[in-house]
This record gives C-alpha cells, sequence and structure tokens, in this order.
C-alpha cells in the first residue's frame, strides 16, 4: 500500500474576491449544492470562511490524487459538512486508476486563512 499526501492553504480574502467578481457563477463552478447548502452564514450569504474550508481540502485531494494540470471539475470533489470527502465523476474515476480506496482529510482555519491536508491510501503504486 501507498500513501500519498495533498497538502493547500489559502487566504478567505481570495474566496470573497472570487465572489465579488464572479458571484453565483463562481459558487455552482466550484462547489456541489450540499457543500453549498452548509455554507450559508448570517442572513443567508454564502460564508467566506466554510467555502475557503471546502476549497482548500478540494485542491488537497486533487493533489493527493496526483491531478497535475487534469482538467478536474472542482465539483467532482465534495466535503461534507462532517468532514468526509466525497468524490464522483472525473475525481472518482481518478481514484480509481491509482487504486486509492480511501482519502482522510484534516482542515484547519483562522479569520484569515484555510488548510487542508489530504492522505490517499492506493493500492498499487504510481
Amino acid at each position: 500500500m501507498r500513501l500519498s499526501v495533498g497538502l493547500d492553504i489559502l487566504d478567505v480574502s481570495e474566496v470573497e474576491e472570487s465572489l465579488r467578481m464572479h458571484g453565483v457563477r463562481y459558487l455552482r463552478r466550484l462547489y456541489t449544492e450540499r457543500e453549498l447548502a452548509d455554507c450559508v452564514g448570517p442572513g443567508g450569504a454564502p460564508d467566506s470562511r466554510a467555502l475557503a474550508v471546502r476549497f482548500a481540502a478540494k485542491e488537497a485531494a486533487l493533489k493527493a490524487l496526483g491531478a497535475g494540470v487534469q482538467a478536474i471539475p472542482w465539483s467532482s470533489v465534495e466535503m461534507s459538512r462532517d468532514g468526509v470527502l466525497r468524490l464522483s465523476g472525473p475525481a472518482a474515476a481518478l481514484a480509481r486508476r491509482r487504486g486509492a480506496r480511501e482519502l482522510s482529510v484534516s482542515v484547519a482555519q483562522t479569520k484569515t486563512s484555510a488548510a487542508a491536508v489530504v492522505l490517499a491510501w492506493e493500492d498499487e503504486p504510481r
């Protein structure tokens, strides 16, 4: 069995800027409906810190899976409210090709940043 690691950290301000510039288009491109429902802040507006954590988890997962320059849709990686990663479509196909049978995620956040580490346990060597 082989272990691959992905790490991502970003400023929450990057998510806030993307929301200002692209609004709903940004949200629908990167997040699943379930993630958007989990990331509603006060007054019904998107919670940029919660979105940043999910973005970091998605990026770390794709790094752990060795996605590289492959065009994997962001919405094919989903992080649930309880911290479970779910893969669908192209991300799930990539995981199968790599022999990744389990992904674990750990996230952290401050007022200004979000970070995630993803471990992928693979059956087959690369």
